[in-house]
C-alpha cells in the first residue's frame, strides 16, 4: 500500500457538490481509500487566465492500484461526472490529478508523476501542506521549503473540511 495525494479542481457548475463527489467515489473506488480532506480553497486560474476561479483539495490516499489503475480510475471519475476535455487547462466540471504516488517518479507520455507543475501551484502546494505539513518529495527537499508554499496570497480558503 502506498500514500498518494491526489488534487480535485473544478469551476464550472456547483463546484463544491463536485469536489465532493469526486472525493466520494474516489473512497468508493476498490484498492484506494481516503484517508484525510484538505479545505476547500478558491484559486485564480492558472495557465489559462480568462475564466472563472477555481475551486480546489487536496485528498491523501491509502492506494493499492498501480499508478497506470490510479490514472485510469481518475479519467473514469472525470469521464462519468461529465467532463469534457475541449481546451487544455481551460474552463473544467472536475479535475482530478496524480499529484505524488509514494515516492515514484514516472515520466510516460501520458503519465508524469510528481505532477510536472506540482511545485508552480499554490493552489496545490497550500491544501497538501495542510494535510502532510512535513511531506518530503522523492528528490529530498520538503514541500514546506518550495516558493509556492509561501504564496498563501495566492488561494483563498473557503471550508475547512469539504
Amino acid at each position: 500500500m502506498e500514500r498518494v495525494y491526489l488534487g480535485l479542481g473544478g469551476n464550472i457548475g456547483d463546484m463544491r457538490a463536485n469536489l465532493t463527489v469526486a472525493a466520494q467515489r474516489l473512497n468508493e473506488a476498490e484498492g484506494l481509500k481516503v484517508v484525510t480532506k484538505s479545505s476547500l480553497y478558491a484559486t485564480a486560474p492558472w495557465g489559462k487566465t480568462d475564466q472563472a476561479e477555481f475551486y480546489n483539495a487536496v485528498i491523501a490516499c491509502d492506494c493499492l492500484l498501480s499508478p497506470r489503475q490510479l490514472l485510469s480510475l481518475c479519467q473514469s471519475i472525470e469521464r462519468q461526472m461529465g467532463r469534457e476535455r475541449k481546451e487544455h487547462w481551460g474552463p473544467r466540471l472536475i479535475d482530478i490529478d496524480i499529484l505524488l504516488f509514494g515516492d515514484r517518479q514516472i515520466n510516460e507520455a501520458d503519465l508524469h508523476i510528481p505532477h510536472p507543475y506540482l511545485e508552480q501551484r499554490a493552489f496545490v502546494v497550500i491544501p497538501l501542506l495542510e494535510i502532510a505539513p512535513r511531506l518530503k518529495l522523492a528528490d529530498g527537499r520538503f514541500l514546506a521549503d518550495l516558493p509556492s508554499a509561501r504564496s498563501v496570497t495566492e488561494v483563498r480558503r473557503l471550508q475547512k473540511n469539504f
